[in-house]
């Protein structure tokens, strides 16, 4: 595998028993227009390379074939879909990349990758493509990984301590499972025609290694739904629990009202009592040279009446009306 810098180098370069790999890292629109003729690009497929947001599809033209893959990372909570698109002949790759900024290179080990598998890239394009998209399933796997080991701490989280979880992240962890459940719908389809052998220009022999993709996408499919159904009940559990504490807070200050009315209940006779005959009208009524006696009396009369409106108050608290 021979690396050239220029396009014409690479025409010239070039040897009948060979085939060419253009990749291209964030180019512009001259850039993929300017490709010969003889790659036989159809101008859609130009205009779905340079747009942005373009779903994973697959689809056959005259002289080649053109792929939407996606290439996903995830840190610090935040999901990064980085397009690749691949036009595939039969003598020639092409890969463009870097849709979302020079510093993300969703290819950016793809050469060593390559070198790595070099009896194998040599066999054909084909072998090459399978290269590349098992390249970016395996960086797909990291970060459905990662969104996983995220739900488990959020998890955590919330069974220790309700009030400590952030609603927030549940959605936002929602909005990225459905991002790449979306991803890996359409790229489970473009490994079915793959393996159908709807693409005329993956041979039968490199099939084989695109059913192992597929399979891979299925799996992670699978992952994604699981996940989608765990940040579901994890909703769930935050709304239950959160009920629960508000329930609890809600027991906590009826007790208080509770106790505060059983002491007013208690004392609201006595504090009438007290109003009355605490004043010089209880010295009037059991004379003036009775106080020593009078008033111990009157306090004892008033203890008496708190406890028994203390024990009424029990007894009709144990045995309710009959409705």
């Amino acid at each position: 595998m021979n690396r050239v810098d220029t396009v014409s180098a690479a025409l010239s370069a070039a040897r009948d028993d060979a085939y060419l790999w253009l990749d291209y890292h964030q180019p512009t629109r001259q850039d993929i227009e300017e490709l010969p003729e003889s790659f036989g690009l159809h101008p859609l497929s130009i205009e779905d390379c340079i747009d942005e947001d373009e779903i994973p599809k697959i689809e056959d033209y005259e002289r080649n074939s053109f792929i939407v893959f996606n290439a996903l990372s995830y840190a610090n909570t935040e999901l990064r879909v980085d397009e690749v698109n691949l036009f595939i002949g039969s003598d020639f790759l092409i890969s463009v990349s870097g849709h979302n900024g020079p510093e993300r290179e969703p290819l950016g080990d793809i050469e060593r990758i390559a070198r790595q598998h070099i009896d194998s890239v040599r066999k054909g394009p084909a072998f090459l493509l399978h290269v590349i998209m098992d390249y970016l399933v395996d960086r797909k796997f990291d970060a459905v990984e990662a969104l996983g080991d995220e739900l488990d701490a959020v998890e955590e989280i919330m069974m220790a301590d309700v009030a400590k979880s952030k609603p927030e992240v549940l959605m936002d962890m929602r909005s990225n499972l459905l991002t790449v459940r979306k991803t890996l719908f359409h790229e489970r389809e473009i490994l079915l025609k793959i393996c159908r052998r709807d693409c005329p220009y993956i041979p039968e022999p490199s099939i084989y290694h695109f059913r192992d993709i597929y399979d891979h996408l299925a799996r992670f499919f699978e992952l994604s739904e699981s996940y989608r159904d765990i940040v579901t009940s994890l909703r769930e559990m935050y709304l239950t629990l959160l009920n629960n504490q508000m329930t609890k807070a809600s027991n906590d200050t009826n007790l208080s009202v509770r106790r505060l009315t059983i002491i007013t209940t208690i004392f609201m006779p006595l504090t009438l009592l007290a109003g009355i005959g605490g004043m010089s009208e209880w010295s009037m009524m059991t004379g003036p040279d009775n106080w020593r006696i009078a008033y111990p009396a009157f306090i004892v009369a008033m203890v008496l009446i708190g406890i028994a409106n203390f024990a009424l108050i029990r007894w009709i608290e144990k045995n309710p009306p009959k409705q």
